[in-house]
């Protein structure tokens, strides 16, 4: 038995009839040279080796009564491997739209919340042979650096898989009773005022150090008030300005993916003295700017990305859950030229470092834990009611950028050729661009409301175009006299 943190039974509270709590990602195979077929049955004995060694995949929800404490993970008496595992098929020789669209309708469908939450999907029939599996997790149970140590262990590094000590029979544990949980959660709200003194302090002490960041706001990195090279960011800088996709969201998901090559990214990072990082953002701005110009819907002041930020330790490596905060960063969108918006990106995610850093280690997760699941529910419920995230959105895009293995990966013998994200959609932020690292590409999953973003397969197409001009300025400054 284990509780869920406040901050990963947050993301039980985010759910709605139009939102969905899970994460997932694609491994697109190359099931050509493995040494036996990879189907549907020899995929279930993969994860039957696989999943003893990650415990919350063999775990149900179990809340307390009254919603007086956070929720605990308890061994599922009934779990059910086949369940779990299972089996699509697009229409042969699927296409890369085709898998793009089954994707889509599979990530919309909410996960069952009386059983382990996690579903797996192999899928057929697409073209040149390749296969696909869909893995989708609930992000309670883990966040992107988590997930990416979870794909390491569904992984092998050799097609011959790995020797694994014989798994022991599952025993499942004996689940609480209700008067277990209750006194569970008194000694948990007997320690609140300790609680309380402990985040008043965190709150103290980031205090000095956000007025010191905050005061400039975006301040002189930005050039904020000069003329210069056109990069002008208004002092309302981080405030979104409205956008097609900041609107209530339906349970419907369209997905798209791309693939780059890291070396090209890292041509531009080189010529230019940033980060692969402040590519990827200013990628992202521009296939904004190109879209929001297509529907005659673009702002004249920058987006608002949040960026994820993991905060996990050396102590909490190895652990699930969610050990992450974030950071607030102007998306250049506003500016005409990529280089300019490759500069500003870099000069805008410094001072999101900037401000982030002024948040204690520990304060989200305090604050999270600190609120009994009732009240928080209760609160949520209000919001979701009044439609303030899709009125009042606090951002306007979610960016993620999650390093992955470097070295070439199978699944149950066959070639993994690429990983692609696919993430989460949320009342007011329709849509959401997160990249996975993996060997010598990085691979881009976006997902938005299907009818706030029905075009979205155009906006992952503009990140190849943005690309594109990038490396021509890049060739431009190395071949400079």
């Amino acid at each position: 038995m284990q509780q869920l943190s406040g901050l990963d039974a947050a993301f039980l509270t985010l759910e709605t009839p139009t939102s969905s709590g899970h994460v997932g990602g694609v491994c697109l195979l190359d099931p050509s040279d493995a040494p036996t077929k990879l189907d549907l049955g020899a995929l279930i004995a993969v994860m039957a080796q696989r999943v003893p060694l990650v415990p919350v995949l063999r775990r149900a929800l179990r809340t307390v009564p009254l919603g007086l404490d956070q929720p605990y993970w308890i061994d599922d008496e009934n779990f059910d491997l086949e369940f779990h595992v299972r089996e699509v098929a697009v229409p042969a020789p699927g296409s890369d739209a085709q898998l793009a669209e089954q994707i889509s309708r599979l990530h919309s469908r909410p996960l069952d919340r009386s059983r382990p939450l996690w579903e797996m999907y192999l899928i057929s029939g697409l073209s040149e042979g390749r296969l696909a599996v869909y893995t989708k997790v609930h992000h309670a149970a883990i966040d992107g650096a988590s997930g990416a140590e979870l794909l390491t262990v569904l992984l092998d590094i050799d097609p011959n898989g790995r020797e694994l000590a014989p798994a022991e029979p599952f025993r499942p544990q004996r689940p609480p009773t209700a008067g277990a949980l209750i006194a569970r959660a008194a000694w948990s709200m007997a320690s609140r005022p300790v609680d309380t003194v402990r985040i008043g302090r965190g709150l103290l002490q980031m205090l000095p150090q956000a007025r010191t960041v905050l005061a400039p706001m975006i301040g002189g990195l930005l050039g904020l008030g000069t003329k210069g090279d056109g990069a002008v960011i208004p002092t309302a800088a981080l405030r979104p300005p409205p956008t097609p996709f900041n609107s209530a969201v339906t349970p419907h998901r369209k997905w798209a993916y791309r693939s780059v090559d890291l070396a090209d990214v890292k041509k531009v990072k080189n010529a230019f003295g940033v980060s692969v990082n402040d590519v990827v953002m200013a990628m992202c701005a521009g296939a904004l700017r190109r879209w929001l110009t297509d529907h005659d819907a673009l702002p004249a002041t920058p987006l608002v990305a949040m960026v994820p930020v993991s905060v996990r330790d050396e102590a909490s490596k190895g652990k699930l859950g969610n050990k992450v905060s974030a950071m607030l960063a102007s998306l250049p969108t506003q500016l005409a030229d990529p280089v300019q918006r490759l500069k500003t990106a870099h000069n805008a995610t410094k001072v999101a470092k900037s401000q982030q850093a002024a948040i204690p280690p520990g304060l989200v997760e305090n604050i999270t834990d600190f609120a009994p699941p009732a009240l928080a529910a209760r609160a949520a419920r209000v919001v979701f009611a009044t439609g303030v995230l899709h009125r009042l959105p606090p951002f306007n895009v979610v960016i993620s950028n999650v390093p992955g293995p470097n070295v070439q990966a199978y699944l149950g013998g066959a070639k993994v050729l690429a990983y692609y994200p696919v993430s989460v959609v949320l009342d007011g932020q329709g849509l959401n661009m997160t990249v996975h690292g993996y060997r010598n590409g990085l691979h881009f999953g976006l997902i938005a409301c299907r009818e706030l973003v029905p075009d979205i397969d155009a906006m992952a197409g503009y990140l190849l175009v943005e690309l594109d001009l990038l490396l021509k300025a890049a060739e431009q400054v190395q071949t400079a006299p």
